[in-house]
């Protein structure tokens, strides 16, 4: 058996100090962490709870849930964050004071053999974050029709040539089965446009997006968000795309129960750059409640 990893190994916390500023933590609050990883962020919160505080975190990788923090305020749901309302109401844990997502894929999923997340390793195309589901990166390569490949690496990878790509793709699996990140690369190597590496990172994106239906779920939590927070609660998001950004800013400053705390978003320094590369195209945005439609309308 391997060691366990410990948080750090597992993912650096990205802008720990401005999430920790964003959330403004009340010692005797109620905080949601839907992106649990490593529980950097979270361990964090539970630093400056007290007794009568509560965290209840989020995640659906197996993996993550063995850095489970043994502290009586804390609980882990091993489910999607999509069921954000869901396992709040069971735990009689509405409303809560704060909501923290981190929506970048861990540095333990890039590195982990046999995820398939990565392009530095040839690995099967997995690219799941919950294992128990059953559609994979591979499925869809093998499955999806020439329009649909094309719509996904469209939508989800900004790909420009995204029908010449899927076509290619359907072209290949023809002779044989486009499953590994190495066979891939070589079908997208040879239609890509600009630099090849950032190309075939946006189709590697396109497809965990799609594995994954981060869309989707990123949507359903800011909404389910909304009503669970009180008024004054906060709601802080760190994405690392484009798609996923506009989602966020877009809901932060539509919502009329949010206003935003701030303008721009907040970037990582150029310090944790330098220690932490991957943080370097991460975005904080964050969000405070600041009244209640369900109050306003008990008013009435």
């Amino acid at each position: 058996m391997p060691d366990k990893p410990s948080h750090k190994d597992y993912h650096e916390p990205v802008m720990l100090r401005e999430v920790m500023d964003a959330l403004r933590i009340i010692p005797g609050g109620t905080y949601v962490d839907v992106t649990f990883g490593g529980g950097g962020h979270s361990k964090a919160i539970l630093s400056q709870l007290n007794d009568q505080g509560k965290l209840i975190a989020f995640d659906q990788d197996e993996d993550a849930w063995k850095n489970a923090v043994d502290d009586p305020g804390f609980i882990l749901v091993k489910e999607n964050f999509r069921h954000l309302q869901r396992f709040l109401k069971l735990h009689n844990m509405i409303p809560v004071d704060g909501i923290f997502a981190d929506l970048g894929v861990s540095s333990h999923q890039f590195d982990t053999a046999g995820r398939g997340f990565s392009m530095q390793q040839n690995a099967l195309l997995d690219m799941r974050m919950d294992r128990r589901q059953s559609l994979t990166a591979k499925d869809i390569l093998r499955k999806y029709d020439p329009a649909a490949l094309q719509a996904i690496f469209e939508q989800y990878g900004e790909i420009t040539n995204a029908r010449t790509l899927a076509q290619r793709i359907v072209e290949a699996r023809e002779s044989f089965p486009v499953e590994t990140v190495g066979e891939l690369a070589v079908i997208a190597g040879a239609v890509s446009k600009g630099n090849p590496r950032r190309y075939l990172a946006q189709v590697f994106q396109a497809l965990r997006i799609e594995v994954n239906d981060e869309m989707n779920v990123l949507r359903e939590l800011l909404e389910q968000s909304v009503s669970a927070l009180k008024t004054g609660g906060r709601l802080a998001v760190i994405t690392f795309h484009s798609l996923e950004d506009r989602i966020v800013k877009e809901c932060m400053k539509n919502e009329k129960q949010f206003d935003a705390l701030y303008k721009k978003p907040v970037t990582p320094s150029l310090e944790e750059i330098k220690r932490n590369p991957r943080s370097r195209s991460a975005k904080l945005r964050a969000a405070e409640k600041i009244f209640d439609v369900r109050g306003l309308i008990s008013d009435l």
